[in-house]
């Protein structure tokens, strides 16, 4: 659905002088199925994810990089609960081995190759949305803000309450509605009450959520993935970010809550 994470990663790795390989045989990673109960769809799911990602453990990469927290988080934790609920006893320690190797953008930024400052330029100012998986499965911690402090002509504006839930939650926003929606209501708020012009977060499912949520009281907010706006430069801004709120309108606490 948003391409551009996995795009602007790319073109983000290959500027630092790194060699991207993008496995065409890869799909989900099983989250969804897992999160849901449906653990024996989930495992089929996984064996794919291992097959495909096996080549990490013979040296051909050197490193698996996931512009998701939450699919990190599932992949590094998730993956081997399945494998074992299942009885898998080989799945669970292959999962096991590749999660070694596999890191969150940030993570394999700041932690593997020793960089901070990726030399983006990105002249607006910016708050970011720490996720509730990057935050408390894959634990990235304050990496995507230190990333962000970084990029020139980028003023990051704290968000409150950074840390509570946005009410997205994959199914939950469906199956609880209500709350998720008073949530997302409380979110938005505390977004629209620092005035910057663009929401930053780790996972696109959570921008979906809340990007949907500031168009319907045409905020002006525009979503950006930390991807993209590391990926952007003064020579080559990158392009491939969408905006749910396209129209420049300031919106108060009071409409949000609406």
């Amino acid at each position: 659905m948003f391409p551009q994470a996995a795009q602007a990663t790319v073109s983000l790795l290959e500027r630092l002088g790194h060699e991207v390989h993008f496995p065409p045989g890869q799909v989900c990673c099983g989250q969804m199925h897992a999160n849901t109960g449906y653990f024996k769809q989930a495992a089929r799911v996984i064996r794919n994810h291992v097959e495909t990602f096996s080549p990490v453990l013979d040296g051909q990469w050197d490193a698996i990089v996931i512009p998701s927290g939450s699919c990190t988080g599932a992949a590094r934790h998730e993956q081997r609960l399945v494998a074992e609920h299942v009885g898998d006893t080989a799945l669970a320690t292959r999962v096991e081995q590749i999660s070694a190797h596999t890191y969150d953008l940030s993570e394999l930024l700041v932690d593997v190759l020793g960089v901070v400052d990726v030399g983006a330029y990105f002249p607006h100012t910016v708050t970011y949305h720490s996720t509730c998986h990057s935050l408390r499965v894959a634990k990235v911690g304050d990496r995507p803000q230190a990333l962000l402090r970084a990029v020139e002509g980028l003023s990051l504006i704290d968000l409150p309450d950074a840390d509570i839930c946005c009410g997205f939650g994959g199914t939950f926003s469906m199956k609880n509605s209500e709350t998720s929606t008073a949530m997302l209501a409380d979110k938005m708020s505390a977004i629209i009450s620092t005035r910057a012009e663009v929401l930053c977060a780790g996972d696109y499912s959570c921008l979906m959520h809340i990007g949907g949520g500031l168009s319907r009281v045409q905020s002006g907010v525009r979503i950006m993935h930390l991807a993209e706006i590391l990926a952007s430069t003064k020579q080559a801004p990158f392009e491939g970010n969408i905006s749910f709120a396209p129209q420049h309108v300031q919106a108060s606490t009071e409409e949000a809550a609406r």
